[in-house]
């Protein structure tokens, strides 16, 4: 007696895609978007790392990659971090001049917070066997960092003074 095979169901001939979001959760954007500073009363230093910077060589077109430090002293307004990252993607397709992007994103941080203080160190990877650092900074008119306070420096062998 033969036994009857169930026919296998069909198969799609297309593989099953993600379908694309109406509205992406982030994309790239030129808006620093800000809040209140929440000690504007005292100097305090804000650093961000970026360590995944990329624009392309606006020569070549080559990629280029570059590691960004902030050091910010801000006064009344803080950056927003998800803006500052959605800022920093949108270099991700623009050509660029290390000095030019470098000295651009300072320009915009200043315009968006007016710091008392900013500096930026961009250091880019090699290209050509060269590494390029650039660093930028911006001083508010009349702003003069605290003198500097020198604290004893104990040895951390034994924790013990003496």
């Amino acid at each position: 007696m033969a036994t009857k095979k169930s026919a296998a169901p069909a198969k799609s001939s297309k593989p099953k895609m993600r379908e694309v979001p109406k509205n992406p959760p982030s994309k790239p954007s030129k808006d620093l978007l800000v809040f209140p500073n929440p000690a504007p009363q005292r100097d305090y230093v804000i650093q961000f790392q970026v360590p995944e910077f990329t624009c392309h060589c606006p020569l070549t077109g080559q990629p280029d990659f570059a590691h960004f430090t902030i050091d910010m002293i801000a006064d009344e307004l803080c950056v927003e971090l998800k803006s500052l990252k959605m800022y920093f993607w949108s270099y991700r397709n623009e050509g660029a001049f290390h000095e030019k992007v470098t000295n651009t994103i300072l320009d915009d941080i200043v315009k968006a917070t007016d710091p008392r203080f900013v500096r930026i160190t961009a250091k880019w990877y090699v290209r050509g066997g060269i590494y390029t650092n650039v660093v930028v900074e911006h001083r508010k008119k009349g702003w003069a960092p605290l003198p500097k306070i020198d604290l004893p420096n104990f040895s951390m062998e034994t924790g013990l003074l003496g």
